[in-house]
C-alpha cells in the first residue's frame, strides 16, 4: 500500500463498492432530482425576498439617553473582513469542495442535496438574523459616531438622541444584534465542518485524532470572522455569540434533513443516496429454480448471509424499507 493509500485510509476508513457511488450523475439524474425538490427552490426563493425586504424596511430606533453613550464612543471602523466576502466563504468555498467530491463519486444527491441543504442553512440564518436585527434595533458600539460624525450630541425632551449623521450610518448603526457576518458563517461553514466530518468518517471510532482538525477548521475560521466584529466595534461580543449559535443550530437542523449525522455509520452520505442502492438492489434479484417453481432471493439478503449479519428492523424502519 503507498503512501496516499494509508493516508486515504486513515482520513476516510476503508472505501467499499456501495460508498464509489451508484452511477447517478448529473447527466442521468440531475433534472429528475431537481424536479422532485422544485418546490425547495422556489421557497429558497421566497426566503431571497424576504430578506431583501428585511433588508429595505429597516430597524426599531430605540430609544438611546445620553448615559447610554458611555459604551457606545467607539471609533467608526471599517470592517476587517468585508461584506462582499461573506458569500465566498459561506457559500461559494463549501460549494467547491461539494464539487471537488461529486467528481470523486459521481454521486448527484450528495451534490444537489449539500448545495441545497448549504443554501437554505445560508438564508434561513439570514432571515432569522435580520427579523431579530430590524425588530430589536439594538445601537451598535461605534453609535455615537454614527449619529454625532462631528462630536457634538443632542437630545430631544424625552432624553432621546436627535441625531445628525448620515442616514445610512444611523440605520446601520441600529443594527447591532445579532451579528450578520458571524451568523452567515457559522451557518455556511458549521454545514462545511458537519459535511467534512461525515465524508472523511471523524467519528468512526477508530481515534483518528488528526481528522478533527479538519472539521474545526472551517469552525475556527467562523470564529475568527466573529472576534473581528467585536475588534472592529461593530458589535458587542453578545450580539456574535448569538449570532454564532444561531447560525451553528439552522445549519445542524438543515444538515440533518438531507445527510445522517456525522457519528452515523452511513454518515458519509445522503439519505438520497441510500434509498437509490436500495432500488439498484431491489433490481437486481436473482432466481433459483425450485422444486416448485422459481425462488426469488433478495439482494441484501444475500449481503446479510456473507457478512454474518441479521437485519436489523430498528433499521428497517429509520430508512425507509419497512
Amino acid at each position: 500500500m503507498g503512501w496516499k493509500d494509508k493516508i486515504r485510509t486513515v482520513f476516510q476508513g476503508n472505501t467499499n463498492a456501495i460508498e464509489l457511488g451508484c452511477g447517478h450523475t448529473i447527466k442521468s439524474h440531475g433534472s429528475s432530482v431537481a424536479r422532485i425538490h422544485m418546490h425547495d427552490w422556489l421557497i429558497l426563493l421566497l426566503l431571497v425576498v424576504i430578506e431583501v425586504v428585511l433588508y429595505v424596511i429597516g430597524p426599531f430606533h430605540r430609544y438611546v439617553g445620553k448615559d447610554m453613550m458611555t459604551d457606545l464612543k467607539y471609533p467608526m471602523k471599517d470592517n476587517t473582513v468585508p461584506v462582499w466576502s461573506v458569500p465566498l466563504y459561506a457559500v461559494v468555498l463549501p460549494i467547491i469542495i461539494f464539487l471537488f467530491v461529486y467528481l470523486r463519486r459521481k454521486d448527484v444527491y450528495d451534490l444537489h442535496h449539500s448545495i441545497l441543504g448549504l443554501l437554505f442553512a445560508v438564508l434561513i440564518t439570514a432571515v432569522i438574523t435580520d427579523a431579530i436585527k430590524n425588530g430589536v434595533g439594538r445601537p451598535r458600539p461605534d453609535f455615537f459616531w454614527r449619529c454625532f460624525p462631528d462630536g457634538k450630541d443632542e437630545y430631544d425632551q424625552w432624553g432621546d438622541v436627535k441625531c445628525h449623521g448620515k442616514a445610512s450610518d444611523i440605520k446601520e448603526g441600529h443594527k447591532s444584534f445579532p451579528s450578520g457576518h458571524t451568523s452567515w458563517s457559522f451557518a455556511g461553514l458549521g454545514f462545511l465542518s458537519l459535511y467534512l466530518a461525515g465524508k472523511i468518517k471523524a467519528f468512526d471510532r477508530r481515534g483518528h485524532v488528526a481528522k478533527l482538525c479538519i472539521v474545526f477548521l472551517p469552525l475556527l475560521m467562523a470564529s475568527l470572522v466573529g472576534v473581528s466584529r467585536v475588534d472592529d466595534y461593530w458589535h458587542h461580543w453578545q450580539d456574535v455569540f448569538t449570532g454564532g449559535m444561531i447560525g451553528l443550530f439552522v445549519a445542524t437542523f438543515c444538515y440533518l434533513q438531507f445527510f445522517p449525522a456525522p457519528y452515523h455509520t452511513e454518515g458519509w452520505g445522503p439519505y438520497a443516496y441510500f434509498r437509490a442502492m436500495e432500488e439498484v438492489r431491489s433490481s437486481r434479484q436473482h432466481v433459483h429454480p425450485t422444486n416448485g417453481g422459481l425462488e426469488i432471493e433478495r439482494p441484501e439478503v444475500q449481503l446479510n448471509q456473507r457478512s454474518g449479519t441479521t437485519p436489523n428492523p430498528f433499521e428497517d424502519v429509520e430508512y425507509g424499507r419497512m
